[in-house]
Formats: C-alpha cells, structure tokens, sequence
C-alpha cells in the first residue's frame, strides 16, 4: 500500500505553501504501511515561533485554497514551537530547528519512503533564476 494521490497533492501544495515562508528542511514521509491513521507525514522547521506561525497559517491557506481542505485539529500554536495540523491523510508537523533536532521523526520513520517533492519546495522564490 502506497499513499493516496490526494495525500501526496495536499503534501505537495502544503510543502509549496510552506516553502514560500521559507521553512526548511521540507520532506513528504509516506507512513501509509505503518499507519492506519493517515498516509502522509509533512515535516518542516522554522527558526523561531513567529516564523512557525507564518509557515502554518501558509499551509492552511493554501490547503483551503487549492483543495478546500481545513484541518481536523490544530495543536501547539499558542507555544509555536511544534504545531500540529492534522488533514486526516496528511499530518503537518511545523516545528522549530531545535524541536526537529530533538525529537527527530525522520529517524522514527526512518524505514518508510520519502515521498519527491519539487525541486522549487527545496530552493526559495527570492533565489529561483
């Protein structure tokens, strides 16, 4: 079993989304065989809790505008420092550098695929030729 097409397009327009506020470290974690809960993990991080909220209030413009999609819970804002947003087949997490350093979830789902994101998620709009 492989993620659901719609959870790699919500995973592709929140990375774009969240790529634009600058977040770093942007990786789509196919989680689909190990979870029954949802197909895809989004991980971003964010250099402090301002930032973090841009990047999340990105995201969720973005997923509404795109494909209508609103959060089924949202957890962490009022600390900024890991905030949660969960769309049932995808999960967003938005953490801060030093968040995502410590609790590294890429090395928890170290043994699912990634899911390829495009080349503009990796580089940002002020440096793109």
């Amino acid at each position: 079993m492989t993620a659901d097409p719609h959870a790699v397009a919500l995973a592709v327009t929140a990375a774009r989304a969240a790529s634009e506020k600058l977040a770093e470290d942007i990786v789509a974690i196919d989680v689909s065989r190990h979870l029954v809960l949802t197909d895809v993990f989004l991980l971003c991080s964010a250099a402090n809790d301002r930032a973090v909220r841009a990047v999340v209030d990105a995201i969720e413009e973005a997923l509404l505008k795109e494909h209508r999609a609103k959060p089924l819970r949202r957890e962490g804002e009022s600390e900024g420092r890991w905030v949660l947003l969960d769309y049932n087949e995808l999960v967003v997490h938005v953490q801060q550098t030093e968040e995502r350093f410590h609790y590294a979830l890429e090395r928890l789902w170290r043994d699912c695929p990634l899911i390829e994101l495009p080349a503009e998620v990796h580089t940002p709009r002020a440096a793109t030729p």
